[in-house]
């Protein structure tokens, strides 16, 4: 019977890609090293486990939007859950390498994306489970099937800049909001009322910088 064992060996922004998609270099092995895999249908949970890295001062002030004040991290922070994916694996003997390909947004509803865009620098720990279905041939040659056990999981600790980068590809110098319909009008509305060309300048407008804001004071 197979003894998979996994481990990510490198992550990298899929080049070309018509949204911003990541790319996790997964490395499967076979412990008996003689029996082939047919195929290996493969779902993996990847969670972010934001407990397993410091944050500086800044990081600290942009996290208080998803985990609170910094004196009650130790009762707000948890495991977040970033994405499920599936992947079919071709057969092999040995070990093979293969793209865990994970969508990404820059949606700012998504706790996620509130999560990457706090960091400055240094890694995001990752923690990645897995579970699926292996067909395999046995010693008869004859096909079998069997899941894979349920304690199968890779860390890896992924380079915040990574991501940054293709969201700078993607997304240079902007970012974007999902508003409810609602506000959208009423903002809408005040920017065809006002006569404001950008909506750039209708945020100025409304939410002065903090140099103004000094001045005002």
């Amino acid at each position: 019977m197979p003894d998979l064992q996994f481990q990510i060996e490198g992550a990298e922004a899929v080049p070309h890609a018509a949204a911003p998609l990541l790319a996790l270099k997964l490395r499967i092995t076979n412990q008996q090293e003689n029996q082939p895999i047919h195929t290996l249908s493969l779902r993996c949970q990847v969670q972010i486990e934001p407990t397993r890295r410091r944050y500086a001062g800044a990081e600290q002030e942009k996290l208080r939007d998803l985990f609170g004040e910094p004196e009650r991290w130790g009762r707000t922070i948890r495991s977040l859950l970033w994405m499920n994916s599936s992947i079919a694996v071709p057969g092999f003997t040995g070990s093979t390498v293969v793209d865990l390909q994970l969508p990404c947004t820059f949606d700012f509803n998504i706790a996620t994306t509130k999560y990457f865009h706090a960091l400055e620098a240094g890694d995001i720990p990752l923690c990645v489970l897995f579970s699926g279905t292996v067909f395999y041939y046995d010693e008869e040659d004859a096909l079998q099937v069997t899941q894979i056990p349920w304690d199968r999981e890779a860390n890896y600790r992924f380079p915040a800049a990574i991501w940054k980068q293709m969201m700078d590809t993607h997304y240079p110098n902007s970012a974007w909001l999902c508003l409810q319909r609602d506000t959208f009008n009423r903002l809408y509305d005040y920017k065809v009322r006002h006569g404001i060309p950008t909506w750039e300048q209708v945020l100025d407008k409304l939410v002065p910088s903090q140099e103004e804001d000094e001045v005002q004071v």
